[in-house]
C-alpha cells in the first residue's frame, strides 16, 4: 500500500513498502528511492533538490492552494448596494 499525505503548506509525504514505488523523473529515468520507506516530494517549486522537499517552502512562505484558494475566497465578498432612488 502508499500513503500519500498533503501537508498543510508542505511537501506531499508518501509512505510505502520497499519496491512498492517507482519514481520516475522528468528526463524519463527512474530515481533510485531503493532502501527508503517513506520520501517527501517538493510542492512548492522551490526545493533545489527537486523532486524531493528540503525545506524551502518554510522559507519562502509557501501556501498550499487549497489553503490559498480557501482565503482568497472569503477575501472576495462583496456587497452590492441598491441604487438609490431619486
Amino acid at each position: 500500500m502508499v500513503k500519500i499525505t498533503v501537508r498543510p503548506n508542505a511537501s506531499l509525504r508518501v509512505e510505502f513498502a520497499e519496491g512498492e514505488l517507482q519514481l520516475i523523473g522528468e528526463d524519463g529515468q527512474s530515481i533510485d528511492i531503493s532502501g527508503k520507506p517513506a520520501i517527501s516530494l517538493c510542492r512548492c517549486g522551490g526545493s533545489t533538490n527537486k523532486p524531493f522537499c528540503d525545506g524551502t517552502h518554510s522559507r519562502i512562505g509557501f501556501q498550499g492552494a487549497e489553503r490559498a484558494v480557501a482565503e482568497a475566497e472569503t477575501q472576495q465578498t462583496v456587497t452590492i448596494e441598491p441604487p438609490k432612488q431619486s
